[in-house]
């Protein structure tokens, strides 16, 4: 498929981070900074987290803003997780600071003893309009509690609260053959839910091989209010390089089960920019053949910008 598509100052990054610090809690304990855009767990491991261009011990919105502004990106969505630790008010301030370029998600531990205090600061006091859970066992909340059913009484607490209030709900349910990723879950949640918008990422993180399977998960997500973002997507299929064919099928294969109009661009950066550059991630989808010039413009910025920078229209 050949196509023409401009994508300079035509972008959202619906998938960033920002952080003060690197201050992670994960299965292998604390995550903390270690210099260099270094990090190291409490088991002593140690692994290149940020890009040293971007950052020494965290990464600021400018350094993302000089990233985005180099490669035609318009705006960004940050969203938060266990991994760098949560960002809330360092999230909220870059949002405050550059409106134009930046929206972003709340983040918050279910399981705190004062949570409905905390929900109250992040959604009204911060104003966010999105709320983001990370689930998995790698570096989520089942890294650091039992397993939790995702349409269990726990979970669907957060939906009901994030409906009430008119939240995007995004949600990182990890790998598949994961305790958290429980797709049948999440996906009945999200019927009995109709009303609350789903954002579910890195396309429920399909590995090398996974096609079959990710055909046959998201045919349960083919609902109004479910969306995707594609962060990641090239990343976790390490070893493989630009322009990372599994990633590739596994693009044609959302688009054939759920549609183009229900994905959404996105890098994780900074963490994925140590492993490739940010036009790899970008141009691979680009020239990958799976999506004509308009799709192009619904996967890298349309979407996006109905999602999460005008959601009363979603």
């Amino acid at each position: 498929m050949s196509v023409n598509f401009e994508y300079r100052n035509g972008i959202i990054d619906a998938h960033a981070h920002v952080a003060q610090y690197i201050a992670g809690f994960t299965s292998r304990g604390e995550l903390r900074a270690a210099g260099g855009g270094r990090a190291a767990y409490a088991d002593g491991t140690t692994f290149q987290m940020i890009p040293p261009e971007m950052g020494d011990c965290g990464v600021s919105p400018e350094a993302l803003l000089k990233v985005m502004d180099e490669n035609g990106v318009e705006k960004a969505v940050l969203l938060q997780g266990q991994f760098y630790g949560f960002q809330n008010e360092y999230t909220a301030a870059a949002i405050k600071k550059y409106p134009e370029r930046f929206t972003g998600a709340a983040s918050y531990d279910p399981f705190c003893a004062k949570v409905e205090e905390v929900k109250r600061h992040l959604f009204r006091d911060l104003s966010f309009r999105a709320v983001k859970f990370e689930v998995s066992n790698g570096s989520g909340l089942m890294a650091y509690h039992p397993p939790v059913d995702l349409n269990g009484e726990l979970m669907r607490r957060q939906y009901t609260y994030a409906s009430d209030n008119g939240l995007v709900f995004v949600i990182d349910i990890g790998r598949p053959g994961n305790c958290c990723w429980q797709p049948q879950a999440l996906a009945a949640a999200v019927k009995d839910f109709s009303s609350l918008t789903f954002v579910v990422c890195h396309l429920l993180s399909p590995q090398r091989g996974d096609t079959e399977l990710l055909k046959r998960t998201l045919g349960m997500f083919a609902a109004p209010n479910v969306f995707f973002d594609i962060s990641s997507l090239a990343a976790n299929q390490r070893p493989e390089s630009f322009p990372y064919p599994s990633a590739v099928r596994h693009l044609a294969a959302a688009r054939e089960e759920v549609g183009a109009e229900k994905l959404m661009f996105g890098t994780d950066m900074p963490s994925n920019l140590c492993r490739d550059s940010y036009a790899h991630l970008r141009d691979y989808i680009i020239q990958s053949g799976v999506f004509n010039s308009s799709q192009l413009r619904s996967v890298f910025y349309d979407t996006a910008q109905k999602v999460y920078f005008s959601p009363a229209h979603v």
